[in-house]
Order: structure tokens, then C-alpha cells, then sequence
């Protein structure tokens, strides 16, 4: 217990400091972060008996994660979006080289690790553009949203949980810690509204509840995912707490549907 709150409390400082230095800290910084979510997903399945092509999925990582963060810095960078099919295509083209039995099981993999990992991270590097400029407000507050949704759902959750949520893949998930995740993080939408004035009160409480439903639904797709492959944890990069998709579980479907509210109703 000891060692995880210290790992807990050390991997908080970092993931601020993360956000609040300027943007080129924030950038390499999930660039490097994805790109390890990744590797763990690539070492998982590997003990499943698959064998993704992970170098050529880690450069391909790097690569979609660099032209996006690119893209939405400056619009002028988007013409590199067409390279992607071309590096892409390394992918298929290797796996002919390869004597492999499922070789279309390997290439699945390597693509489904990119989607997994990459494009979540992808995607909250791209809450900090939304506006257009550099703006640490939205990408802080989403951390602090799902954070406030993990700890209200687990304290009412293991007070009060006695309806399972989703039983065959995370037993320990209730309906109530559902609802008291909701709430906790309601409230701390309200007190967020408070200080970062970019949009209406309405607006944080809705993205709270996003994260909330689409992150406990990360948690459990995660959890399915391990169970499909009969892992425990995803990894042992944070003592007492696991890997990094054990940490990061509840922004791999949050962090693109949050990005889509700002974009398409927010922005509109």
C-alpha cells in the first residue's frame, strides 16, 4: 500500500508537470508516452502466442502521432497526412518476408495496437489545439475529471456497490460506483468552471459525464482485452499500480469522444 500511494503520488506530479510546462515538453512527452502504452500492448500480446511487427508499429506510432501533433499545431503540416498510407503499408509488405502461420493475425495486431494505444494519445495531445492555440486548460482538466471519476467511483463503489455493472469482465465495477463517479466528477466540473472560464458550466459538466461513461467503458474493453489474452496486469512499469494501459485505461475511448464534443458542439 505504502508503495503504491508513493508511486501514485509521484506519477500525479509528473503527469501535471506534463501539462503545465509549455508545448513542446507536452508533446514529446506523450509521444514518448504512447509509444511505451504501445510496446506494453505489443509485449502482451506476444505472450498470447502473436507476433505483431512491433518495430514497424512503433515507428508508424511515432509517425501518426508526430504528423497529427504537427496538424494541429499548424495546419500547414497536413499535406504529411498522406505519407501515412505509404508507412502504413510497411505493415502488409513485411509480413511477406515473414514465415509466420497467421501472418493476417500479425498484421491485425500491429494495426489494432496503433488504434489502442496511439490515436487516445493522439487525440488528448489534440484537447490543448482545439481552440487553435496551445491552451493547457483542457487537457488538465480532463486529467482531473478522470481522476475524480476513478476515486468517487471507488469510494462509493466499495461503500455502497452491490449491483454489478459488467460482472464478466471487472467483477469489482457497480452500478453505484458508476453513478458516484458521475457525481464526484460532476462536482469537480463545477469547480473547474470556476477557474478555467474557456467554456459555460454546462459544457464541463457534460464533458465530465463523457468521461466518466467512456472511461469506466475503456476500463472494462482494457479489462476485457487482459482476460482475452489471461494477463493480470498489463504491466509492472508502476509498482503497485500496474502498467501503463492499467493507468490509462479510462482515456483510451474518453480522451477522442471528449475531443469530438469540444470540436463539433463546443467550437460550433
Amino acid at each position: 500500500m505504502k508503495i503504491r500511494a508513493i508511486t501514485g503520488f509521484f506519477f500525479i506530479i509528473v503527469m501535471l508537470a506534463s501539462v503545465l510546462l509549455d508545448h513542446y515538453v507536452f508533446g514529446v512527452f506523450y509521444l514518448l508516452l504512447s509509444g511505451f502504452a504501445l510496446w506494453e500492448f505489443y509485449g502482451l500480446v506476444k505472450q498470447a502466442g502473436i507476433k505483431p511487427d512491433k518495430l514497424t508499429g512503433l515507428l508508424n506510432g511515432a509517425f501518426i502521432y508526430i504528423v497529427f501533433a504537427l496538424v494541429t499545431y499548424n495546419s500547414d503540416y497536413h499535406k504529411l497526412i498522406f505519407l501515412l498510407p505509404i508507412t502504413l503499408s510497411a505493415v502488409f509488405i513485411q509480413e511477406l518476408f515473414k514465415k509466420h502461420a497467421s501472418p493476417f493475425t500479425n498484421i491485425a495486431y500491429t494495426y489494432l495496437g496503433l488504434i489502442f494505444t496511439i490515436i487516445p494519445f493522439t487525440f488528448f495531445h489534440a484537447l490543448a489545439y482545439v481552440g487553435g492555440t496551445f491552451n493547457f486548460h483542457f487537457p488538465m482538466a480532463f486529467l482531473l475529471l478522470l481522476w475524480a471519476n476513478d476515486t468517487g467511483a471507488y469510494l462509493v463503489g466499495s461503500k455502497f456497490g452491490r449491483t454489478k455493472l459488467f460482472e464478466r469482465h471487472s467483477p469489482k465495477k457497480t452500478w453505484e460506483g458508476l453513478i458516484g463517479g458521475i457525481l464526484i466528477t460532476a462536482l469537480a466540473a463545477y469547480i473547474i468552471s470556476l477557474y478555467y472560464t474557456d467554456i459555460s458550466l454546462e459544457h464541463w459538466i457534460w464533458i465530465g459525464v463523457l468521461i466518466s461513461c467512456f472511461g469506466t467503458t475503456g476500463d472494462l474493453i482494457e479489462s476485457m482485452f487482459k482476460r482475452s489474452i489471461d494477463v493480470k496486469d498489463s504491466g509492472g512499469i508502476l509498482p503497485g499500480h500496474g502498467g501503463l494501459l492499467d493507468r490509462f485505461d479510462g482515456l483510451l475511448i474518453a480522451a477522442p469522444i471528449v475531443y469530438a464534443y469540444l470540436y463539433f458542439i463546443v467550437n460550433s
